[in-house]
């Protein structure tokens, strides 16, 4: 991951083959090691060690260790990584402002939404108590369902995508989550997508996930509306 801090300390150490070349595999499992402070194993330091150096070895620079390019390079890294540490320091500030609204801890309730998330559902949404119904909720977003019919024939439906762009790429990317962390909790989004899924006319992925979208809204329009946590045991299966 090209944002990591962990890969952006290792390219920014060893922006050039050479760099690598010159150490030995106990050095860069060291420095490796001590690039990043999230606990990575000695293990995995040297892991990457073996695939840095074997990729030294494999490559064939244009330019020499000494190049103004090697250096330009360690300089928009640096700046790429103030610039992460920058955002961060946002995202936590966003964060902190929204944990001063009710509906904070109840969106945050839901199964695969963390804390950042929240905030960002909250900030594209706005005040939800606002929204009398889920379906208004949904014509905001843009997702309310678009049908065409003329005579007998009955065209396939599609969403509307008149509303809020940014909220609806969000909405699916935190379904996407959701799913993707499913080993980890139980949510009724994800069984509302399996089922979706495994159903006699199986609907593909995409509109599985818009449905699941659908679902989310209505969920989060109710826990808000009612100021309720999320129970498992009680959403609709």
């Amino acid at each position: 991951n090209r944002y990591s801090i962990i890969a952006l300390n290792i390219a920014e150490i060893y922006s050039h083959p050479d760099f690598v070349q010159q150490e030995d595999i106990d050095t860069l499992t060291s420095n490796i090691f001590e690039s990043t402070d999230k606990g990575l194993s000695t293990q995995k330091a040297e892991n990457y060690a073996l695939k840095l150096y074997k990729l030294a070895r494999e490559s064939y620079p244009n330019v020499n260790q000494t190049s103004f390019l090697v250096k330009k390079v360690q300089l928009l890294i640096q700046q790429l990584k103030n610039s992460i540490q920058q955002l961060s320091q946002l995202d936590k500030e966003m964060v902190e402002l929204s944990q001063q609204l009710e509906c904070f801890e109840v969106i945050r309730s839901i199964p695969g939404i963390g804390e950042l998330t929240t905030a960002m559902i909250i900030g594209e949404l706005g005040d939800i108590t606002k929204f009398k119904s889920n379906k208004q909720l949904n014509a905001y977003v843009g997702i309310d369902i678009k049908r065409y019919q003329s005579g007998n024939t009955q065209y396939r439906d599609t969403i509307n995508k008149r509303g809020n762009k940014k909220a609806r790429r969000l909405l699916f990317w935190v379904v996407m989550n959701i799913i993707r962390g499913q080993r980890h909790y139980d949510n009724h989004i994800i069984d509302y997508y399996y089922k979706l899924k495994k159903q006699p006319n199986e609907k593909p992925h995409k509109t599985a996930v818009v449905a699941c979208m659908n679902r989310l809204l209505k969920t989060i329009h109710y826990l808000v509306t009612n100021n309720r946590l999320y129970d498992y045991q009680m959403s609709p299966h």
